[in-house]
Formats: C-alpha cells, sequence, structure tokens
C-alpha cells in the first residue's frame, strides 16, 4: 500500500500524522530551549491520553500544528486526557505564525496568582 502527496493549488500538503509530529517536536525543542526537559509524550507508546509534550510539571499540553484548529474540540481534548493535578492547555501554532498557548480563565488565574506569590 502506498499513498501519494494531497496537491492543492500546486503545493504538496504535508500528511497531517507528520505534521502533528513535527510540530511536537518542534514545540519540544523549543520548550528546551526555555530550560525545561521535554519530550514527545506518544513517541515511545503510542495514542494513550498522554500529553503530546512531556516536561512542564503540572501542565498537560496537547499540541496542534494546523491551519484550521478547533479551539474548543482542542480544549475538550486536553481537559480529557489530562490527570487530576495537570492544567490542560493547547499549544498551537499556523504556518509562519507563533506559538500560542490556550488554557481556561479559571487556569491562567491559578498560575497568575501562583507567580505573584512568587515574585
Amino acid at each position: 500500500m502506498f499513498s501519494l502527496p494531497i496537491l492543492a493549488g500546486g503545493k504538496e500538503h504535508m500528511n497531517s500524522n507528520k505534521k502533528g509530529s513535527k510540530g511536537e517536536l518542534e514545540l519540544s525543542h523549543i520548550l528546551n530551549d526555555y530550560g525545561f526537559t521535554t519530550r514527545r509524550g506518544q513517541q515511545y507508546c503510542g495514542a494513550n491520553g498522554d500529553a503530546d509534550v512531556i516536561g512542564l510539571p503540572g501542565i498537560h499540553i496537547e499540541c496542534k500544528r494546523v491551519e484550521r484548529l478547533n479551539l474548543e474540540v482542542a480544549m475538550e481534548q486536553a481537559k480529557s486526557d489530562a490527570n487530576e493535578n495537570e492544567i490542560p492547555a493547547v499549544f498551537h501554532r499556523k504556518n509562519r505564525k507563533s506559538w500560542n498557548v490556550t488554557l481556561s480563565l479559571d487556569d491562567f488565574m491559578k498560575l497568575y496568582q501562583k507567580g505573584e506569590s512568587n515574585g
């Protein structure tokens, strides 16, 4: 069995699984540059509810490297996969754009207040 690349407007588009894996690896490298020891979560054991990127303590990372993102669906996935002691967050970016992070307002305020009390 083989697959052909999908062509649109004369340009070859990366298959979504490959793009997702590449996005997870890219995000992991960026977080490593910030001083965290991170790695792709599914590279060893396959899809089982693990975070897409592991290594930010207390944060469950759902990584999305897509042009069209349904944030509500992505957040629901992060919430359902997160452990009780983890804050679910969606790290996402489009082509030629910077990374963004989406989390609930309550979780943002928990992180902000924790930072304020440590500062």
